[in-house]
């Protein structure tokens, strides 16, 4: 079984790379459970409705860079793209992109002697796309 360490992620932000800032990041991608349960039915029956994504991420903060990337995005829409590996896509590696709304962006907190971060959601404006070579 080939199993990977999650150490190098790749991270664009509005074609900025912040990669490097990165503490965690997490992509989600769902659908919705709608029931579509008749009648007469002994048990209920599901259907995958819209598809749902999103991305949290925690920056160890960075204002020449974080800040300067992050600050002018809420309440727009960007572009991102992520990999697992900050290397070629491939199979192996796929390329995640799609278009995202910043709602919200906390520009620091944290308490006395922790490391200075911020922590974002970015929110879905457009499909998820999955391929293993660049677009």
């Amino acid at each position: 079984m080939a199993t990977q360490v999650f150490k190098n992620a790749m991270l664009f932000v509005n074609n900025v790379d912040l990669s490097g800032n990165v503490m965690s990041l997490a992509l989600s991608y769902e659908a919705e459970s709608l029931d579509e349960t008749a009648m007469g039915a002994n048990t209920r029956k599901k259907k995958g409705g819209l598809k749902n994504h999103g991305i949290d991420v925690t920056f160890f903060q960075n204002f020449s860079c974080v800040d300067a990337t992050l600050f002018g995005l809420v309440g727009c829409q960007t572009s991102i793209e992520m990999r697992a590996c900050n290397a070629c896509s491939s199979a192996g590696n796929p390329i995640w992109e799609a278009t995202y709304l910043l709602q919200s962006y906390p520009p620091f907190g944290g308490g006395v002697g922790d490391m200075l971060q911020t922590a974002v959601r970015f929110e879905p404006a457009g499909d998820l796309r999955h391929c293993a070579v660049a677009s």
